[in-house]
């Protein structure tokens, strides 16, 4: 089973792993077995009915695609939308130390169905939900990537290796750029007057953010006395520092929050 690795890091403990839900069935025993921090998709083993993986390079520009969850615990939800691109690069969305290209679509993604997946019109998964920017710019981990990801997990479990820990806060985030800004201040009324720096997206329940006061929407402008001007700034300040103070654009005014970035399995 595929997931977003948001949704497992707001479970604790993460190594622990006791119940997931299965729309009407009774919640089954699971635990995340494999993880990496880039695709941000774990691998929890459990039995139910799956659909096929499909291939994500077969995906063109301008066709329809259906995003499936449970928004806000409403359960078998489906929202539909059409494909913009399939190459959205990492580094276009703030993402430095990213090599992969997303899926982008006009398909409404909310929590709940982030983390569910994308399927194309022959049923077939093609992206699993992962990021909203706004209404109508949301994107997908592609399902060539999952493909990718699954044959060197096992690649690694047949050699008995382990990869190193990996620190986060439990934020979804991208760079802030003049033209984002400026679509942003156009649909929210309250948006700073700044045009760099990393836009947080989502603060995820039970992180170091959300413990520290990190709020959706917020602009972080600066981390331990130096400019953030990206969202790899960011990823780069989360690697390096083992306390994190931030500087963040709130509305109209600078709040100062601390962060202690966690620990977890990559």
């Amino acid at each position: 089973m595929h997931i977003t690795d948001h949704l497992i890091r707001s479970c604790l403990p993460i190594s622990d792993l006791q119940e997931v839900g299965a729309g009407d069935e009774a919640p089954v025993v699971a635990r995340v077995e494999r993880r990496r921090a880039q695709t941000g998709s774990p691998v929890v083993p459990i039995k139910l009915p799956v659909l096929l993986l499909g291939r994500s390079a077969d995906l063109r520009p301008g066709e329809f695609v259906v995003a499936i969850g449970s928004p806000f615990s409403l359960q078998n939800t489906v929202t539909t939308g059409i494909v913009s691109t399939t190459q959205r690069g990492g580094k276009e969305l703030g993402l430095r130390n990213s090599d992969m290209d997303y899926i982008q679509t006009d398909a409404i993604i909310n929590y709940g169905n982030s983390g569910g997946p994308l399927v194309n019109l022959d049923g077939e998964v093609i992206g699993i939900n992962t990021l909203k920017v706004t209404a109508g710019i949301s994107f997908a981990i592609p399902s060539d990537k999952i493909r990718q990801f699954l044959a060197e997990s096992y690649d690694r479990q047949s050699k008995g290796k382990m990869a190193p820990k990996k620190k986060y806060i439990g934020v979804r985030m991208m760079s802030l750029t003049p033209a984002l800004a400026k679509e942003l201040k156009g649909r929210q009324k309250d948006f700073p007057d700044v045009t760099s720096g990393a836009y947080i997206i989502e603060v995820l329940p039970k992180t170091p953010a959300a413990a520290g006061g990190l709020k959706q929407h917020d602009v972080i402008i600066s981390i331990n006395g130096q400019r953030t001007a990206s969202a790899g700034d960011v990823s780069n300040a989360i690697k390096r520092d083992a306390t994190l103070r931030m500087v963040v654009r709130r509305g109209n005014e600078d709040a100062i929050i601390t962060i202690i970035p966690d620990e977890v399995d990559p």
